[in-house]
């Protein structure tokens, strides 16, 4: 295989055409995208004319957007896709259908979602002059009736995404576990599940173990928080790699996960760092990750790469064109409501959430080259999607050449043993 060059990008929520003249700065990034044999990014949107119906709930907002949207993706430059997000079934099975269908049309290549749990968990290939690439995509972060369905003998399998779970056992000192114990007594929060372990449905819980409710907690001499993968989805997803490693050159895993055990975003959960760890070893050159609308460290790990959240590229959440009665309903509005009062009214105007949050609106692109299995270099180039622009503008990506975001980047990578040298507005990864 020749020397191949990548880029990816974090959260593409895209909701407006990209005017037929451009826009200052397009041209920036379409040439640094261009320069690449491979480019991805996450479509964190369904794309269709309401050929779903709006789900009961959504990712946060029900993300939908004009299939000619994923052109505008084209124009960019990206040729290769994941799907698996938490707005995948914002409108049902129909809308994640619906958005493979004019995925296909416009012969796009993704993975992620599909017709059943098979389909959903298989690489896509992307062909290029240098070699063909595979991308494996899972989500940690959805509801639970956005996730595919396998076949059994009798009945069809169920449209939706690749699903990655874990588990979360909170670890805690003897008084706090008593005190787990006595709320739960109290409160009868167990009830249903003693009398299944009375009757002898349910396993009882082993030594040392309590929960309250969902809650699983363990006796430990200090507090922490534990997550793990879930086994079989792991076992699943290493599967999907080792083939693709057999039928492709290079091998790329995205995950999309939003989650911290900490009350810190930028900082991955255990059961990312043990998953993405996991892929590397089953033969990924890079896993991708996305999620949480800002960055996470970097981290180099059995010669792979592992961008633990890219952040955002695109984010115009505020200018969807429509919501369903359930996003009125819960703000207590009117149901003939329009969407930038209810977007007002989700920001107090502007000044709550995510509109204030630095952290959202700026990213990077990371940029890698791979010379057969061996990664030869890292590139980091900062972009902006303009915090203090109006509504119609933010959410739209420039390049900025911004120190400023490199050296935060640097310092979340640091943890993870992950230098990364600035110069002239780029950051470097030296291997």
């Amino acid at each position: 295989m020749n020397e191949m060059t990548f880029i990816a990008t974090g959260d593409a929520f895209t909701t407006r055409r990209i005017p037929a003249d451009g826009y200052p700065g397009l041209e920036e990034l379409q040439e640094v995208i261009g320069r690449h044999d491979v480019k991805f990014s996450n479509l964190e949107m369904t794309y269709h004319d309401l050929e779903g119906t709006p789900a009961a709930v959504s990712g946060g907002t029900w993300a939908m957007a004009a299939p000619r949207c994923l052109d505008d993706m084209k124009r960019y430059g990206f040729n290769l896709f994941t799907t698996a997000n938490n707005h995948t079934g914002d409108y049902g099975e129909g809308g994640a259908l619906a958005t493979i269908r004019h995925l296909r049309e416009r012969d796009m290549a993704f993975s992620g979602t599909g017709g059943n749990l098979a389909e959903a968990s298989r690489p896509c290939y992307l062909e290029t002059r240098k070699g063909r690439v595979a991308l494996v995509s899972a989500c940690s972060t959805f509801h639970i009736a956005s996730m595919a369905g396998g076949q059994s003998g009798e009945a069809p399998g169920r449209p939706g995404l690749n699903p990655l779970r874990f588990a979360t056992t909170y670890h805690v000192t003897a008084d706090r576990f008593r005190q787990v114990q006595e709320l739960a007594q109290l409160t009868y929060v167990n009830a249903y599940e003693d009398y299944g372990i009375q009757m002898g449905y349910v396993s009882p819980k082993p030594e040392g173990i309590a929960n309250f409710g969902t809650y699983n907690f363990a006796l430990d001499d200090k507090c922490w928080v534990e997550t793990v993968p879930q086994e079989r989805d792991m076992v699943r997803l290493e599967r999907e790699i080792q083939e693709a490693r057999r039928q492709a050159d290079v091998v790329l895993v995205s995950i999309h996960a939003h989650e911290t055990d900490y009350d810190d975003l930028s900082t991955p959960p255990g059961y990312l760092e043990k998953a993405a760890k996991r892929c590397i070893d089953a033969g990924a050159a890079a896993v991708l990750g996305h999620g949480p609308h800002e960055l996470r460290g970097i981290e180099l790990y059995h010669g792979g790469l592992i961008l633990y959240s890219l952040g955002n590229f695109i984010f115009q959440s505020e200018t969807v064109s429509l919501q369903p009665y359930e996003a009125y309903d819960n703000k207590k509005m009117p149901v003939d409501t329009h969407v930038g009062e209810y977007m007002d009214k989700r920001s107090k105007n502007g000044t709550a959430g995510y509109p204030t949050q630095k952290n959202i609106w700026r990213s990077v692109m990371a940029a890698w080259a791979m010379d057969g299995r061996r990664i030869t270099g890292v590139q980091l180039y900062p972009i902006s999607l303009g915090m203090r622009a109006s509504r119609t503008f933010r959410g739209t990506p420039v390049l900025t050449q911004d120190d400023e975001t490199l050296r935060y980047l640097a310092q979340l990578s640091k943890p993870f043993g992950t230098d990364i040298r600035i110069q002239d507005g780029v950051g470097y990864i030296d291997l």
